[in-house]
């Protein structure tokens, strides 16, 4: 029997998950011995993860939203891969996009028990990031950079919507606004070149913003991160890729360029917006200007 650690986010959803919470627990009483912690502020879940592991628990399940799910991985991250607990999902977050990318089922009390009976698991990749050549966080489904990383803080203004019908509406308001594009200058594969970059998502997950498809192909085993670049375009043509992007077919467009790297270093003419599984990383007011991004292969063992 595995020694499980939850880690469950009350906030997560706009703190609309407490009723399900108290019946998870109610659940997990029949299913085995568990021990509860909740988060009381944001990244709690970092340090929460790694005392985990220090303590001996052998699985983590994460109750949460992806933020949550970014939190306890970069606290699983920084235990030594020897000692590093397995993890299991629970999903109830407004996108729950790894998740379902992943194929872990969505429904909460079956992702309860799946994660504390099953034995089938599967190694995925994390990625990594560094910003103005500080230290090393990593993500584990997807990497924003200028206009998707706009609608995630405009997200967080919409009360009154859940999941995709509220990242759509921000992704509208974003686009009324006519967000800025950098000049970027980017280097992989051990070639540079220069772009005005309206957004860039780099996916681990073939998902963000609770179904947008930004990254199709991409896998979380395959060693690879993927990406979708979009170069400066009209209003219209933005407001028309928006359910190319649902379908995850604006590939086919002249206007979007798609591929795989290893790593990628970016450096700007402006401040960078970025996220990272829905979880700001920098603001206009941070100036970042510098970016490295990677991936650690074969590193997290999820229950699947």
């Amino acid at each position: 029997m595995y020694r499980i650690k939850v880690i469950y986010n009350p906030q997560a959803n706009h703190g609309m998950i407490t009723r399900v919470v108290d019946g998870l627990r109610a659940k997990s009483r029949t299913l085995g011995e568990a021990v509860w912690s909740k988060t009381e502020f944001r990244g709690q879940a970092v340090s929460l993860a790694r005392q985990a592991a220090a303590d001996g628990y052998q699985r983590i399940v994460a109750i949460g939203g992806d933020g949550t799910l970014h939190e306890i991985v970069n606290g699983l991250m920084q235990v030594p891969a020897q000692h590093r607990p397995q993890l299991g999902i629970v999903p109830l977050g407004s996108g729950n996009d790894f998740v379902i990318g992943v194929g872990v089922t969505a429904n909460p009390a079956q992702a309860l028990q799946h994660a504390f009976d099953n034995t089938a698991v599967r190694v995925i990749d994390i990625g990594t990031v560094r910003i103005n050549g500080g230290e090393v966080q990593y993500w584990c489904n997807a990497l924003g950079i200028g206009f998707d990383a706009a609608v995630n803080l405009q997200s967080r203004r919409i009360k009154w919507l859940r999941g995709q019908a509220m990242y759509f509406v921000a992704a509208v308001r974003t686009i009324i606004a006519n967000y800025d594009a950098p000049q970027l200058t980017m280097e992989s594969n051990g070639r540079s070149h220069q772009q005005r970059v309206q957004m860039l998502t780099i996916g681990n997950g073939t998902r963000e913003g609770g179904g947008f498809i930004t990254t199709p192909e991409a896998r979380v085993d395959d060693g690879l991160l993927d990406y979708a670049m979009f170069q400066p375009m009209s209003r219209a043509m933005m407001l028309r890729l928006i359910p190319e992007v649902m379908r995850g077919t604006h590939g086919r467009f002249r206007q979007v360029r798609m591929g795989r790297v290893k790593s990628l270093s970016l450096r700007s003419d402006r401040p960078l917006l970025i996220h990272a599984d829905g979880e700001v990383l920098a603001d206009h007011e941070d100036n970042v200007r510098s970016v490295e991004v990677g991936i650690v292969p074969a590193t997290l063992t999820l229950i699947s």
